[in-house]
C-alpha cells in the first residue's frame, strides 16, 4: 500500500507464485523503492512494479534492516549482507544453525557487529565470527538498541534490558570457581589478586586475569564461619582476616607455604570483635563488645591476655563499633558514646563537642589531606579536619541513603555502600559532587558487604558473589531523561497535546496535567515546575499536578526532569489561556471606576447636606432651649407668689414688724439675683441648684409657717462643686407640689428632696410629697388648669434629649390615696 498524504493506494500481486506477502519495504539512496520478499525481488517507479533477478533472497520479512546510509542490512541461509543500490556483497557468515531456528527480527551495529533473535535466545556475533549467547532457550523475537546505547529484548517472558558495555555488571560466583556465592568481604593484595572473605570459614584467592580461584580453608568453622573483614599488611606481606569470634593472620601470602596464625586470649575467653585495625608498628586494634583494646606486636606471639589491659592507656570501655589508625598512628574509634581520638597518651571525646558525633558509626577512613570520614549511621557522610566538622552529606545532596556501611578511599573519591544503593563522592577544588549508580541496583541496592576500588573497576562482596563494573567509562554526568506530557485535563476534559496553545473560558480554571519521564536505569527521577517564564521552579516527585482556582491570564507550563547523575532537561511546554471574567476587562474596570467615582461624589453631597441640616437644627434646638428658659423665668416668678410676698411685707410693715418684713425682703432680694445669674445658664452646679432651692423654700415657709416642712437628703459621695445639671429644672415641680399639693390641706405637709447616685452614670433627684395626690388634684379641680412652668420644664427636657446622646429619664406618679411622686434621673456630665 502506499499513501500520498491524501488517499491509500493498495497493490497485489495477479503471480499467485509471487504474491506481496511478509515482504519488506526498502529505499535506497537514490529514492529507488525495493520490494523484498523470500520469493522475489521487485522495485517500484511510482506507479508500476518490476521483477528484479537476484543472487539470494531473504529468509523472511524480519531478515532486513533499512541502515541510517540508506543500505540494506539483510539476513539470508547464509548469513549477513549488505546492499547498496544494485550493488550486493556478502559481509558475515553466520552458523546456519541460528538462521533456520524461527529468527526474529535482528541488530547490527555501526561496527558491523550483529545481533541476532530466534527461538533459542539471543546471539551477539563480532566481525571476527566470536559469539557470545544472552537469555539461553528463551524464545526471543527482536533486537532494539536505544539512543543511549543499552540493547532491549523481547522475548516469550517479558522484555529485557541489557545496559551498554560501560555500564553493564559483572559476576564472579561459584559458576567460576568460587567457594560459596556469599562473599562477605574483599581486598587486593601487591601482586593484583583479590582476596575473599566467604562464609563456611573460606577465603578465595581470585586472579581477575583468568578467573583463577585458589582456596584456604580454616578448620575451626564454627568461629571463622564468616570472613567478614580483610586488611593487608603491606610492610609485612601478611592478610588479617576475622570473624565475629575470632582474629587470623595469613603470613607469607605470596608463597607457597602460607603461615595461619590465631589469635588467642592467655585465659582463653572467648570475645566478640565488631572491627580491626592495624597499625604501621604491626599493633592491633579491636573494636569489641566489652571495648576498645590496643594489642601491642609481639615477635613470635600472637595473644593478648584481658587481664592486664589499663582503662585509658590500652583498654576503652562501653560496647564499641569500629577502630582505625590513622597516618600518623592515632586511633580512632566509635563506641556507644560516640567518636573518639587517642593520640599521644590522651583522649579526646569529639562526641562530647558535637551531638552528632553521639550517633553509632560504622566506618571511619582518611583522605590524603589528613581529613577524616565518617559513615554513620542515619546521618550520611560527616568530614572532620582539625577537630572540627567540615562538611556533611546526606539524601539532600544526592546520598542513596542516610545509613552508611562501609567506605573506600581511592584519591579524592569517596566511595560509600549505603543501605540503598552505591555512591561515589568526588571532591576537587572544594566542590562536591555524589554520583549515584542507578544501573548497580539490580545487584548493589541490597546485601552489600564490603567494596574495593581499584584504577579500573569497582568491586562489591555480595551475597550474590563479586560484582564488579568499569569505572573508567562511566559518565560523570548522564543524559537527563525527558519528560513526556501524556494528558492534559480541563475540567474532567482532554485537552489536543499537538496544539500549540489552549484558549480556556474563565470557568475552566481548573487544569491538571500528567507526565512522566523515561529512564528505565534511574528510578529517582526528580521534576520541576513553573506556570510562569519569570517563576521560580518548584521541585516535585509526583507525576500529576493539579492546578485549582487559576486567575485569568497567559500561562507557560513548563516540566523538566533530572536525575542524580544528570543536569535538569530541557522543559516540555504547554501553553495556556485563561479568559478573563467579564468583570475582569479593562472596559468594565473603567465603567466601574466611574460609577463608583459618581456614586462616591452623590453620597459625599448627601452626607455634607446633611451634616449641615443637622447642625443648623442644633442650633435652632439650642436657641429654643434658650428662649424655654427665659419663659421658664418668667415663669418661675408666680404672680401669685410675688403677690402674696408683697402683701407679708406690706403686713409686717403696717404691724411695725420692721424685722420680719427686712427678712421677708432681704430673701426675697436674694431669690431674684439668683434668677437673674441663673437664667444666663444652661446648665449648673448643684450647689447652686440646691442653694436656690433653700432660698425658695425659706420664703415659702415663712409666708405659710408651721404648715410646710421640707428637708433636701445630699449622697455624701456626691461632690455637688462639680456636678452639672440643667437650670431651672427642679423648682416648676416643688412649686407645684406646695400649691396643688400641701395648701389644700388644712393641717399642710412636708416636702422631701433626696439627691442621689444611680450607679456611675446617673444622678437620681426624688420629691415626694405628702399632699393630695396629682391626680386628686386634677380631678378636684373646676376648669382647665395648665402648670406652665412644668410644660416649659418637660419641652426642655425633651429637647435636651434630642441634643444630648444620653436622655433625661423622668417619672411622675401618685403615692397610693395621696402625695405625689417625682423622680428625675440625670446623665453626669
Amino acid at each position: 500500500m502506499t499513501w500520498d498524504g491524501k488517499s491509500i493506494m493498495k497493490y497485489i500481486s495477479a503471480n499467485g507464485n509471487r504474491q506481496f506477502i511478509n515482504s519488506f519495504v526498502h529505499e535506497d539512496k537514490s529514492g529507488k523503492i525495493w520490494i523484498f520478499s523470500n520469493r522475489s525481488v521487485r522495485t517500484f517507479n511510482g506507479s508500476e512494479f518490476t521483477v528484479i533477478p537476484h543472487k539470494t533472497l531473504l529468509i523472511n520479512y524480519k531478515s532486513g534492516l533499512n541502515m541510517p546510509d540508506k543500505t540494506l542490512a539483510f539476513l539470508d541461509k547464509n548469513g549477513l549482507n549488505i546492499q547498496n543500490g544494485n550493488v550486493q556483497h556478502f559481509q558475515l557468515k553466520i552458523d546456519p544453525s541460528l538462521l533456520n531456528n524461527d529468527p526474529g527480527f535482528f541488530h547490527l551495529d555501526d561496527n558491523k557487529d550483529v545481533w541476532i533473535s530466534n527461538a533459542s535466545g539471543i546471539y551477539f556475533i563480532g566481525r571476527s565470527g566470536k559469539m557470545i549467547t544472552y537469555l539461553s532457550n528463551i524464545s526471543s523475537s527482536q533486537v532494539i538498541k536505544d539512543s543511549k546505547g543499552n540493547m532491549w529484548f523481547t522475548t516469550n517472558n517479558g522484555i529485557y534490558m541489557l545496559p551498554k558495555s560501560e555500564e553493564r555488571l559483572y559476576i564472579v560466583d561459584q559458576s567460576n570457581g568460587l567457594s560459596s556465592n556469599v562473599v562477605k568481604s574483599v581486598i587486593k593484595d601487591n601482586k593484583n589478586h583479590f582476596w575473599l572473605g566467604l562464609d563456611e570459614a573460606d577465603i578465595n584467592i581470585l586472579d581477575p586475569v583468568n578467573l583463577a580461584v585458589n582456596k584456604i580453608s580454616i578448620p575451626d568453622k564454627k568461629k571463622y564461619n564468616i570472613i567478614k573483614q580483610l586488611t593487608l599488611d603491606t610492610a609485612n606481606e601478611a592478610i588479617y582476616f576475622a570473624s565475629e569470634y575470632g582474629l587470623g593472620r595469613i603470613a607469607n601470602i605470596y608463597e607457597g607455604n602460607k603461615k595461619i596464625d590465631y589469635l588467642r586470649e592467655a585465659t582463653n575467653s572467648m570475645f566478640v570483635i565488631k572491627s580491626f585495625s592495624v597499625a604501621k608498628d604491626k599493633s592491633l586494634a579491636l573494636a569489641l563488645s566489652s571495648g576498645v583494646v590496643i594489642l601491642p606486636y609481639t615477635e613470635g606471639k600472637f595473644e593478648f591476655s584481658s587481664l592486664y589491659f589499663k582503662q585509658g592507656t590500652d583498654f576503652f570501655n562501653n560496647r564499641a563499633y569500629c577502630v582505625f589508625f590513622d597516618k600518623s598512628q592515632n586511633l580512632w574509634f566509635s563506641n556507644i558514646n560516640g567518636l573518639s581520638e587517642f593520640s599521644s597518651g590522651s583522649l579526646y571525646s569529639y562526641y562530647e563537642k558535637s551531638s552528632l558525633l553521639t550517633r553509632r558509626i560504622n566506618d571511619i577512613k582518611e583522605l590524603s589531606d589528613g581529613t577524616i570520614v565518617l559513615a554513620t549511621d542515619g546521618y550520611g557522610i560527616i568530614f572532620i579536619k582539625n577537630r572540627k566538622v567540615i562538611k556533611i552529606i546526606t539524601q539532600r545532596d544526592g546520598l542513596a541513603d542516610n545509613i552508611c556501611k562501609k567506605l573506600f578511599i581511592k584519591g579524592n573519591d569517596v566511595w560509600i555502600i549505603t543501605n540503598n544503593g552505591i555512591n561515589k563522592v568526588s571532591l576537587n577544588n572544594q566542590k562536591t559532587l555524589v554520583e549515584t549508580f542507578e544501573f548497580t541496583n539490580a545487584l548493589l541496592k541490597d546485601d552489600v558487604n564490603s567494596l574495593y576500588i581499584d584504577n579500573s573497576y569497582a568491586y562489591f562482596a555480595t551475597n550474590s558473589g563479586l560484582v564488579y563494573f568499569s569505572i573508567n567509562k562511566v559518565k560523570t554526568i548522564n543524559e537527563p531523561p525527558k519528560v513526556f506530557i501524556s494528558s492534559i485535563i480541563n475540567n474532567k476534559m482532554k485537552l489536543g497535546l499537538n496544539e500549540t496553545s489552549h484558549t480556556l473560558d474563565p470557568s475552566d480554571n481548573n487544569i491538571s496535567f500528567y507526565y512522566s519521564a523515561i529512564d528505565f536505569q534511574n528510578r529517582n527521577i526528580v521534576y520541576r515546575y513553573r506556570l510562569k517564564s519569570d517563576a521560580n521552579w518548584t521541585e516535585t516527585k509526583n507525576r500529576r499536578l493539579e492546578f485549582s482556582s487559576l486567575e485569568p491570564g497567559d500561562y507557560v507550563f513548563e516540566i523538566s526532569a533530572k536525575t542524580n547523575n544528570s543536569d535538569w532537561s530541557s522543559p516540555t511546554k504547554i501553553n495556556f489561556v485563561l479568559r478573563s471574567h467579564f468583570w475582569q476587562t479593562p472596559w468594565f474596570l473603567i465603567i466601574t471606576f466611574l460609577l463608583a467615582g459618581f456614586i462616591f461624589y452623590k453620597v459625599a453631597v448627601f452626607v455634607t447636606k446633611r451634616r449641615k441640616n443637622k447642625e443648623q437644627e442644633q442650633l435652632l434646638l439650642k436657641n429654643k432651649i434658650l428662649m424655654l428658659e427665659q419663659r421658664a423665668l418668667q415663669a418661675m416668678m408666680n404672680p401669685h407668689f410675688v403677690f402674696n410676698v408683697m402683701n407679708s411685707i406690706q403686713h409686717y410693715i403696717n404691724t411695725k414688724d420692721t424685722t420680719s418684713a427686712n427678712k421677708i425682703l432681704t430673701g426675697f432680694a436674694r431669690l431674684i439675683r439668683k434668677n437673674l445669674e441663673i437664667c444666663t445658664k444652661s446648665y449648673i452646679t448643684l450647689e447652686e441648684e440646691i442653694e436656690y432651692l433653700e432660698l425658695y423654700l425659706s420664703l415659702e415657709k415663712k409666708r405659710f409657717g408651721g404648715k410646710l416642712n421640707y428637708t433636701i437628703t445630699l449622697n455624701k459621695a456626691i461632690d455637688k462643686e462639680e456636678t452639672l445639671i440643667p437650670s431651672m429644672l427642679l423648682q416648676p415641680y416643688i412649686e407645684n407640689a406646695i400649691w396643688h399639693g400641701i395648701m389644700p390641706k388644712e393641717e399642710g405637709g412636708k416636702i422631701d428632696i433626696h439627691i442621689d447616685l444611680i450607679g456611675t452614670e446617673h444622678l437620681l433627684i426624688q420629691i415626694i410629697d405628702d399632699g393630695i395626690g396629682i391626680d386628686n388634684s386634677l380631678r378636684d379641680k373646676k376648669g382647665h388648669h395648665v402648670s406652665k412652668g412644668m410644660d416649659l420644664t418637660r419641652e426642655r427636657i425633651n429637647l435636651l434629649n434630642r441634643v444630648e446622646v444620653n436622655p433625661i429619664q423622668m417619672e411622675i406618679k401618685q403615692n397610693g390615696n395621696s402625695g405625689t411622686f417625682v423622680s428625675i434621673a440625670i446623665p453626669l456630665k
